[in-house]
């Protein structure tokens, strides 16, 4: 443990925050076809991976909360977080082993004892474009990355349960989310965003239908091709018209059923 983070928790002082209230933040990403989840490797002893998360001062609103705590954590700063759900099972934290690591770094027994309470935590998500983070992990971290959905490493407590959590409720509100808009470039390509849909999803979409109904929406602008010539037909470039996307959205109308 580095000196500078031992000391950061040796000046937290638990009386500015709520007892027993936390909240964890699920941050998707879409690179190279594959959907993406943020996390953060603690500054302990051994392989500690965990969710952006933090605490709530006392005169501090929940959703403030959570953007206040992913920019410390993480450097992401965005207006708005969606809550998703709180996750209060009795023994969702190992305390144990946090307890043993915070008196590892030589932390005040009232920190350690505050920190081994029950806590509830309270999820939120966002959706981010991977090339407009600029990621700074905090005192307490030893690393942050990206990780594929498929390939996560093992995340404290219930944090992979919060993932899988998480993702089911971008999958049921998927027509109602402004997932293209948030997670790929200003221009793509159909088979890009149909990749996108299927990594949410988890199944294949039929490439003629998809292309058809997408299109159908009238919420795309058509740019130039990637390329000219060349023994294969070059795809077209698309970006959204973000004012009759946000219509759609207002009207909760369907984009994959």
């Amino acid at each position: 443990m580095q000196e500078k983070t031992k000391n950061s928790l040796i000046n937290f002082d638990v009386n500015n925050f709520v007892s027993g209230q936390s909240v964890d933040c699920v941050i998707f990403g879409f690179e190279n076809g594959e959907l993406k989840i943020l996390a953060l490797k603690w500054k302990v002893p051994g392989e500690f991976w965990a969710l952006p998360g933090g605490f709530v001062f006392k005169d501090e609103d929940l959703d403030k909360a959570a953007i206040r705590v992913l920019k410390e954590r993480t450097g992401i700063d965005i207006p708005f977080l969606e809550q998703f759900k709180t996750f209060g099972k009795v023994d969702r934290r190992d305390n144990d082993i946090l307890v043993k690591n915070l008196k590892s770094i030589e932390v005040n027994k009232k920190m350690v004892h505050w920190f081994g309470n029950r806590f509830i935590s309270t999820g939120y998500l966002s959706l981010v474009d991977i090339r407009k983070c600029s990621l700074t992990a905090d005192v307490s971290s030893e690393a942050i990355e990206w990780f594929n959905l498929e390939d996560l490493p093992d995340l404290i407590y219930d944090h992979k349960e919060m993932v899988e959590t998480a993702l089911k409720y971008v999958q049921n509100q998927i027509n109602y989310l402004p997932i293209g808009l948030n997670l790929l470039p200003e221009k793509f390509t159909m088979k890009e965003l149909q990749m996108l849909y299927e990594s949410i999803l988890g199944r294949k979409l039929d490439r003629g239908n998809f292309q058809r109904k997408m299109l159908k929406l009238e919420i795309f602008i058509r740019h130039e091709k990637q390329h000219e010539g060349g023994a294969h037909k070059a795809p077209y470039l698309y970006s959204f018209d973000k004012e009759k996307y946000q219509e759609l959205l207002d009207k909760a109308i369907g984009f994959v059923s």
